[in-house]
């Protein structure tokens, strides 16, 4: 079972391979809230301006922190933190808690074959695509509506007037220089050649699942902000049989049953919870892991 854990903004490179796979992060508007609470634990300082997002996600956090001293799992006197942050002991009991409660399916042998032939093109090995981008990055304090529609203009812009397959003096090339948050602004964002190993798990889904060249008709969101994406070129990549890649078939299925009886379980201690100044119900997927 994946070990529990809070998602967090890291800002680096959306380009490592050793991000965390984490659900691609929906960045939210910035909300002003009263002080939001959960069975009268307090999720924010009255004065703290939240991301929707992150509110939900310390109200889920604390959900499970109380189940897991309801069931005898944590310290009665273990208290969350100022910024959400659980203590050691808390992670371990969550952990255990989710252990006991998720019932988790293993994936059968016909549900894993429709899955593979349904999503054949996912587990192909060698594909690569030639990219450039144009980085807004989350950084702490940011005015993420603002920053949003920032993005969304340069989007419109790069769109209306286009690239041209990557010359230094197009508009594509040109936003990115005076726009990106990204070393590779300076190169008009160019990354070069790209494979699905070499980018972030939520980077990799939108350049990978689908078959656009040209400049992506949306913004990608990533951990490290939002992004404006143009792909130049791409390289095909080969098909991997179903006995070749059963194990990834069968681990994909696995975290998916993961991710709904979480997202049960979780609704099932909101239900029995009182909460305030937090809507649990805009949370399409569990923003826990």
């Amino acid at each position: 079972m994946p070990n529990f854990k809070l998602q967090e903004i890291d800002i680096g490179s959306p380009y490592s391979a050793t991000a965390a796979s984490t659900p691609p992060v929906a960045v939210a508007v910035a909300v002003t809230v009263a002080v939001a609470s959960i069975n009268g634990v307090p999720l924010n300082a009255a004065s703290e301006t939240l991301p929707a997002d992150e509110l939900r996600q310390r109200a889920c956090t604390e959900l499970l922190r109380q189940a897991a001293q309801a069931a005898g799992l944590l310290d009665a006197g273990d208290t969350p933190t100022a910024d959400g942050i659980l203590s050691e002991a808390a992670v371990g009991a969550i952990d255990s808690l989710l252990e006991q409660n998720l019932v988790l399916p293993e994936p059968s042998e016909e549900a894993c074959r429709r899955h593979h032939a349904t999503h054949e093109a996912r587990y192909s090995t060698g594909e690569r695509v030639r990219v450039r981008h144009i980085l807004f990055a989350v950084t702490p304090g940011v005015d993420v509506s603002a920053l949003r529609k920032r993005a969304e203009s340069a989007l419109l812009d790069v769109r209306c007037h286009g690239g041209h397959g990557g010359a230094d003096d197009d508009g594509f090339a040109k936003a990115a220089r005076e726009l990106s948050n990204c070393p590779s602004g300076a190169e008009g964002g160019d990354l070069g050649w790209l494979g699905a190993a070499d980018v972030a798990p939520e980077f990799g889904r939108e350049l990978f699942g689908h078959k656009e060249v040209g400049v992506l008709p949306r913004l990608v969101h990533s951990r490290f902000g939002l992004h404006v994406v143009e792909v130049l070129e791409r390289e095909a990549g080969q098909s991997q049989s179903y006995e070749t890649v059963r194990g990834a078939v069968a681990n994909t299925l696995r975290q998916q049953s993961y991710v709904t009886a979480l997202r049960q379980y979780l609704q099932l201690l909101a239900g029995q919870a009182v909460l305030e100044g937090v809507d649990l119900d805009a949370a399409a997927t569990p923003l826990v892991q």
